[in-house]
């Protein structure tokens, strides 16, 4: 089975509890807070910002309401960006990044489904902005809220 590594998963709702403060006057969050809210380890949250940094997804912002915040708007920031900083390229096999990493590429009965599976999902991942995870969560959310009463 493919799966996304913990690193991706906890960078993503990372990513998202930034995108849901972002345009609230303090954007900057800091990572004590994203912690207590996921329910993920700080030392983790530390370790997983710096490529999120690396990539220019976030920036840190120092000093008294220091925290961290989004580079860029919700909206200018897709999943397949912050997949690809956490996780690397996203292939379901090496031969469709890179021809060279195998010569039977040209008859392998199995390689042009690797590769349409690949860009499905990539095409997925790029369709998928902070934005449009907001707006997912956020319904999830209302739908929790009203099976609650």
């Amino acid at each position: 089975m493919i799966r996304l590594s913990t690193k991706g998963r906890y960078g993503t709702r990372l990513m998202l509890n930034l995108a849901r403060h972002y345009g609230n006057g303090n954007d900057a969050v800091i990572l004590k807070h994203i912690s207590e809210d996921e329910r993920i380890s700080i030392r983790y949250l530390e370790q997983i910002i710096i490529p999120l940094k690396i990539n220019r997804l976030v920036k840190s912002i120092r000093g008294a309401g220091g925290g961290y915040t989004l580079a860029r708007k919700p909206e200018d920031i897709k999943l397949s960006e912050i997949l690809h900083a956490l996780e690397g390229n996203c292939c379901l096999v090496e031969c469709v990044e890179d021809d060279s990493f195998c010569d039977f590429i040209e008859i392998c009965p199995t390689y042009d489904i690797w590769k349409g599976a690949t860009e499905l999902l990539k095409g997925y991942f790029d369709g998928l902005t902070l934005k449009d995870i907001v707006t997912m969560a956020e319904k999830k959310d209302k739908k929790n809220k009203a099976k609650a009463r």
